[in-house]
């Protein structure tokens, strides 16, 4: 694949088609590890009442959803390039009464529709490695968030340990699509996933990436299962 407009084009196949099967997928393939993970994102981002969120690449709005739930009046944004991905989010928001409350947006992780400074909170789960430019994701979600606020990402990570690094990546390279033509019919569209965190940087790097630009005060990340995931929380710079 070359190419940011190739690589867009063809993650956005790969989620259109993949909607449907998206959330019981994820359950399946992380044994449900990345509900533990979001809910510790979402302690460690101790949001308040009130608060306005970003949701960037939403897919199906869990984690918008639980910004919503845990901000209790503040408005949220849910963005996706997928419209059946939105389809299947907006259904989820409808049926928990939250419809008033989150907007959900097609449009490009790239170039928010946002002014300056619109949110206290700008977030990213299990997207970031997919984007065209994952450093100007992150610099375009520093832009909409309110100085001193939060822009973080929930991602894939790499393992430490050499051992448990090998185990992974022989699950992930060759179970996982496997799995996914077993249980959605689509193989190369899951055999994509493990090729996406190939080039990747790991949480350390990515933390030091982040560390380097200038929207950022301050930078923490906390890796999660031995390094399988982490969670990055940038502070906006004053």
């Amino acid at each position: 694949m070359h190419g940011k407009e190739s690589k867009e084009k063809f993650v956005h196949q790969v989620f259109e088609s993949i909607a449907k099967d998206y959330d019981r997928m994820n359950t399946l393939l992380s044994f449900s590890q990345h509900k533990r993970w979001r809910k510790f994102a979402m302690d460690k981002m101790n949001v308040r009442s009130g608060d306005s969120a970003i949701d960037v690449c939403c897919g199906t709005c869990d984690w918008a959803i639980a910004l919503a739930e845990a901000s209790g009046t503040g408005k949220v944004a849910g963005l996706d390039f997928s419209r059946n991905m939105l389809k299947i989010g907006e259904e989820k928001i409808k049926r928990l009464g939250l419809d008033k409350q989150v907007e959900l947006v097609c449009g490009n992780a790239m170039e928010l529709p946002y002014p300056d400074g619109s949110f206290d909170h700008a977030t990213i789960g299990f997207a970031l490695r997919n984007v065209p430019d994952y450093q100007e994701v992150l610099k375009e979600m520093a832009r909409v968030v309110k100085p001193g606020g939060q822009v973080v990402s929930l991602e894939l990570s790499k393992p430490a340990w050499p051992p448990f690094r090998a185990v992974y990546y022989a699950y992930f390279q060759r179970v996982l699509p496997l799995l996914g033509k077993l249980f959605a019919n689509r193989y190369e569209q899951y055999k994509w996933l493990p090729e996406s965190l190939v080039e990747f940087p790991d949480f350390k790097a990515l933390a030091r990436i982040m560390e380097k630009q200038d929207c950022f005060d301050k930078v923490q990340v906390y890796p999660l299962f031995g390094g399988i995931a982490a969670l990055h929380i940038g502070v906006v710079r004053s």
